[in-house]
């Protein structure tokens, strides 16, 4: 039913895209829009690993510089049975972490050093394993495909309103609104195709995190992750995500501060039923308890 939904939700966000494309210029602007998201699409598919680290400034690791990390990961893509990402790690001091490609045998796993830093290897391993979920349901490309669409139409939107204000008292057959129409598209587009990335973000971690326990075997480990990142981000700004929040669905954990923002508009479910999910799959009350376990291996 999550893939349902996921492929109704992208179907969607195409489709608000024709929209707007047909109220700047019609018919032809439609089919021109729906050609541009292919096109876009086609671009992100074979770019979007390199682009999102590029972004994030993410240097690769491997067994000398990081034998932990890439230990922890080896071990759980092993366990997956998936192909050997390759590992980066991001200097910032946000706990969060990462994962991008458009399939499995060209994924990345990226942690930052706050998130190192931060938790214990146990933990390590169960955010690693939530990212490899993401992986293996090939979930990095469909986010990377949304948050395509998504900036390609609040680009559009933008059009749209300066051709509202500056173009308005010009007749436009095309769009019947004519100009306090663009400007209505202008505002309400971006919100929509918020919420359906947004949408699709809360629907891909649930299952990220029930597969990711099932990979590394112990659903308290990434839930006690979760607690610690939780009050992580929360604690600690992330410059770069607030600078290009749009790729800030792919985060394990928000990373944006939005303190004020209301639930509807968050990019990520709520921790605490998160957590409450793990705790349940591991047959312990929804209450946190603090346990430390011996270092996983």
């Amino acid at each position: 039913m999550n893939y349902v939904r996921t492929g109704l939700l992208l179907a969607g966000i195409t489709a608000l895209f024709g929209v707007v494309g047909m109220m700047i210029g019609g018919q032809q602007g439609m089919i021109i829009a729906l050609l541009f998201a292919g096109g876009m699409n086609v671009f992100a598919y074979w770019n979007s690993d390199s682009m999102v680290l590029r972004m994030r400034r993410a240097r690769q690791v491997d067994e000398n510089t990081a034998p932990e990390l890439v230990g922890i990961v080896r071990q759980l893509a092993r366990r997956a049975d998936l192909p050997m990402p390759r590992v980066y790690i991001v200097d910032n001091p946000q706990p969060n972490a990462f994962a991008t490609g458009r399939n499995p045998e060209h994924a990345a796993v990226a942690a930052t050093t706050g998130l190192l830093q931060l938790l214990s290897a146990n933990e390590i391993a169960g955010v690693m394993a939530h990212e490899l979920a993401h992986v293996k349901n090939r979930d990095t490309l469909t986010m990377t495909i949304t948050a395509t669409l998504a900036g390609a139409i609040s680009a559009l939107a933008n059009f749209a309103m300066f051709a509202g204000i500056f173009g308005g008292h010009r007749q436009n057959n095309n769009n019947p609104l004519g100009g306090f129409g663009m400007i209505l598209v202008a505002i309400l587009a971006p919100m929509a195709a918020a919420l359906v990335q947004m949408a699709i973000s809360r629907t891909r971690e649930y299952e990220a995190d029930r597969i990711g326990a099932e990979i590394c075997g112990q659903p308290l480990w990434l839930a006690d992750a979760l607690g610690r990142l939780d009050r992580g981000v929360h604690a600690i700004p992330n410059g770069d995500a607030e600078r290009n929040p749009a790729t800030a669905h792919m985060y394990i954990a928000n990373p944006l501060s939005g303190k004020g923002m209301d639930s509807l508009f968050a990019t990520h479910p709520a921790m605490e039923n998160r957590i409450a999910k793990l705790r349940a799959m591991a047959g312990t009350p929804i209450s946190p308890t603090r346990r430390r376990k011996r270092p996983w291996s």
